[in-house]
């Protein structure tokens, strides 16, 4: 049986093309995509998802780097134009609201969610949101899971997380979940099926 759903954002929610953001930083910034990726190294998204660099912090930190400047309202338009959001899977989700306990579970910045959350008016029907940003560990690292599974208020073999990355699914399955590899909206009710869930 089981008696909660936790969903990641990126790619089930609401999709992200990350090419599509480094090319238009690189634009921005008046740079090479492969001189940008070489000067974000060293553990910059680790700080991003860990809300380490929240806000406005985070340009900061690429104008230090980079050495050119970018206002914050261009900057914060930047940041989100790679999402468009999964409205098949939103769909799906509202219909499960009050049918089983919801809960997000993400590895994501302040900025990202801002953006995001008044776009998908559902996740305020969610039991929990579980951000990366927010309680400072990110996926794949047991603590967060737990958090989840905490947020869910149920025992953790009663909770199934569905995420695109399978390396994160199959960390759930280490912390004691349900795990699931998101890839389709229709996988995705064949795998509520069997789990009874809905």
């Amino acid at each position: 049986m089981i008696d909660a759903l936790i969903l990641d954002l990126g790619n089930v929610l609401a999709f992200h093309d990350n090419e599509k953001l480094f090319e238009a930083m690189a634009k921005a910034f008046r740079t090479s995509r492969k001189d940008l990726r070489v000067r974000l190294e060293g553990g910059l998204w680790d700080r991003v998802n860990r809300g380490q660099l929240p806000g406005d912090g985070l340009r900061q930190e690429l104008v230090a780097r980079l050495g050119q400047e970018v206002s914050p309202d261009d900057w914060f338009a930047l940041w989100n134009s790679h999402f468009t959001i999964h409205d098949e899977m939103v769909r799906v989700v509202e219909g499960l609201v009050g049918r089983t306990r919801l809960v997000l579970l993400s590895n994501t910045h302040d900025q990202h969610v801002a953006y995001l959350r008044p776009r998908l008016p559902v996740l305020e029907k969610f039991d929990a949101l579980v951000l990366s940003c927010e309680v400072g560990a990110v996926k794949p690292e047991r603590a967060i899971y737990q958090r989840a599974v905490d947020a869910a208020q149920v025992p953790a073999h009663r909770a199934v997380f569905f995420d695109d990355v399978a390396r994160y699914a199959e960390a759930a399955i280490e912390a004691g979940l349900q795990g699931r590899v998101f890839t389709t909206v229709p996988r995705f009710l064949d795998d509520l099926r069997s789990l009874g869930v809905g």
